[in-house]
């Protein structure tokens, strides 16, 4: 591949060649001139228009269950001490309800995932449908 310098001093040249691009812009351009129109819809639809009324909720709200674990693995069911065995039955009782009402898992920084993790494992286990963590929002950002 030859350099072509311009003049005779030696240094080669430093300007870019910008006619291929110039002709890859143009095969472009035409491309997505000749696309463009075979983007849209050939067939007309009559979309069904969004009800965004708020619907009433006809099922009674519940009153959300607050599991506590310590970090010595105490269990608390709405800040009343309990043992695994009650914690187990009244899960059991809890998931009959219609609607049931939602676990909330609380957990000290220190607590070791494995309590948190059988108190999951037992709601579950005995039905239960909505159960999550609780946490505090970060305030450093």
């Amino acid at each position: 591949m030859a350099f072509s310098t311009g003049d005779d001093s030696g240094a080669p040249m430093s300007e870019i060649n910008v006619t291929p691009l110039v002709d890859v812009m143009l095969v472009l351009l035409i491309i997505f001139m000749i696309t463009a129109p075979l983007m849209s819809h050939k067939i007309k639809v009559e979309l069904p228009k969004a009800n965004l009324d708020k619907i009433p909720d006809a099922t009674p709200k519940t009153q959300p269950i607050t599991i506590t674990v310590t970090d010595d693995g105490n269990l608390y069911w709405n800040d009343q001490l309990v043992n695994r065995d009650t914690m187990e039955s009244r899960f059991s009782v809890e998931a009959q309800k219609t609607p049931q009402p939602e676990i909330r898992v609380r957990g000290d920084s220190t607590t070791k995932f494995r309590f948190i993790n059988e108190v999951m494992n037992t709601a579950q286990g005995q039905g239960m449908r909505k159960v999550g963590f609780v946490a505090t929002k970060d305030q450093g950002n």
